[in-house]
């Protein structure tokens, strides 16, 4: 399997001139996703006895499945929270992955581990946390979050009361959906703060003391937002980290979106406050122009962190020893086994510098700014709220819900734009709504133009 001959040569020669062209092509189509049934007929069975041969694979792939992918950094993906790898990020994975790193123990991982840290220092110097906090990178925000909840509940629990309690966690209903979804894993309970708007000091401190003393007495955390992923909010992170310090609880920041924020002189000081956290989350791989999959856990007091993770077994012994000393991925989070994720971002800031990431997030800022501006200006669509980081909340005058989605599919068939609805709970309930989230860079003033003239009709 593993013997070099020429086929596999002009394969590689064939992937490299592929990715070349992918990695220059700047507006790729955004694609044109089919059933399943539709690319079984088209590609039938890959999976044989004696297999199909890579060159077949991967023309199979190149002329028929990708094409019914949508590319993350389309200069007019604007649904979710899209993405925009640098060159130099995406060709850096690609490294990543031909060097075979094993990025759990300094042991193995020594070189691939240093490129990683020294990535983890930015985002910590970003963050403004005090002397010795430090992180670690992981696959996304799911497993940034669930991380520090584990390394929060461990330390809760060292308390002879709380051995074995079933602990509580505080957040807003504008929190990310992998809150909820974490705190099952761990099986921990979660409150919600009714409030899809900014979560401040004085409303968590009213929630909490309104709590039943049962509950009460399971709480363990909260969970405070830096950039919402429905609307780009932030919520009082300083006031909320008054009413941690006040009662007690571990503080954590998800800013897997908004994170990439940090860098922005315009908007830092709504920031004010996270450097206060225990763990914070930030996703790389969304506003810091890092290739899927890159997250990462930052952490006030990285002990507390290894003593909730770190992973016994006879057979782990030998990192223990002192030649192979190091920081070790693996301690300080879920996964042993993992992926050198945060090389790429590595490659990418010593690529471009700091002052290019700068302006690159600075650009998504002012191409919401640009996008109110041009809303405002048009009789048919209307502001939800202010423009808030990249995200940008419209609705069309006059349309119901099925007309949003008829214009979502119609655009993204005839190749325009893939812009998605969502909700947003206003004084009369729950509305259908246009969304805006600005990623890329390449993304222009015409770009939103284009979009918001297919609203006329």
């Amino acid at each position: 399997m593993h013997n070099i001959d020429i086929d596999l040569v002009e394969m590689t020669l064939d992937v490299m001139k592929y990715a070349i062209n992918r990695i220059t092509n700047v507006s790729p189509s955004l694609g044109e996703i089919k059933k399943e049934e539709e690319l079984f007929e088209m590609v039938g069975e890959t999976i044989t006895p004696e297999g199909i041969g890579g060159e077949k694979a991967f023309q199979l792939f190149r002329d028929v499945l990708v094409k019914s992918t949508v590319p993350i950094d389309h200069p007019r993906h604007l649904a979710f929270v899209p993405a925009s790898p640098t060159r130099a990020a995406v060709m850096f994975d690609l490294v990543t992955s031909a060097s075979s790193i094993h990025g759990a123990y300094w042991m193995e991982g020594a070189g691939g581990i240093f490129c990683e840290n020294q990535a983890m220092k930015w985002l910590i110097s970003l963050t403004g946390m005090p002397k010795g906090a430090f992180g670690v990178f992981t696959s996304g925000g799911t497993a940034a979050n669930l991380s520090a909840m584990v390394t929060a509940r461990e330390h809760w629990r060292k308390q002879p009361a709380n051995t074995g309690r079933k602990g509580l966690i505080i957040t807003s209903v504008g929190a990310h959906s992998s809150i909820k979804a974490m705190a099952k894993v761990i099986d921990a309970d979660v409150h919600l703060v009714e409030t899809e708007d900014r979560l401040t000091g004085d409303l968590l401190l009213n929630e909490i003391r309104s709590l039943e003393l049962e509950k009460r007495q399971r709480l363990f955390a909260v969970v405070a937002t830096g950039g919402t992923t429905n609307a780009g909010i932030i919520d009082d992170l300083s006031g909320i980290a008054d009413v941690c310090r006040e009662e007690g609880l571990w503080y954590h920041v998800d800013a897997a979106y908004g994170g990439g924020a940090l860098v922005a002189d315009s908007v830092r000081h709504l920031f004010n406050g996270i450097e206060r956290a225990d763990s914070i989350t930030i996703d790389p791989h969304k506003w810091l122009f890092s290739p899927y999959d890159c997250g990462a856990v930052l952490y006030k007091d990285p002990s507390l962190a290894l003593e909730a993770h770190k992973q016994e077994g006879s057979y782990l012994d030998i990192f223990k020893d002192e030649g192979a000393s190091g920081f070790n991925p693996a301690d300080y989070q879920i996964q042993l086994t993992r992926r050198l994720r945060g090389m790429p971002l590595w490659f990418s800031l010593a690529t471009h510098g700091t002052d290019k990431y700068k302006w690159a997030v600075e650009r998504g800022i002012s191409l919401a700014n640009i996008a109110g501006e041009l809303i405002e200006s048009r009789p048919e669509v209307s502001l939800v709220r202010p423009p808030s980081l990249s995200c940008v909340l419209f609705r069309r005058e006059g349309w119901e819900p099925a007309r949003y989605r008829e214009w979502t599919y119609k655009n993204h068939k005839e190749g325009i734009a893939l812009v998605t609805p969502t909700l947003w709970k206003s004084e009369k309930g729950y509305e259908t709504v246009l969304r805006f989230c600005f990623i890329n860079p390449d993304t222009t003033e015409e770009d939103i133009r284009l979009i918001l003239d297919t609203l006329r009709d």
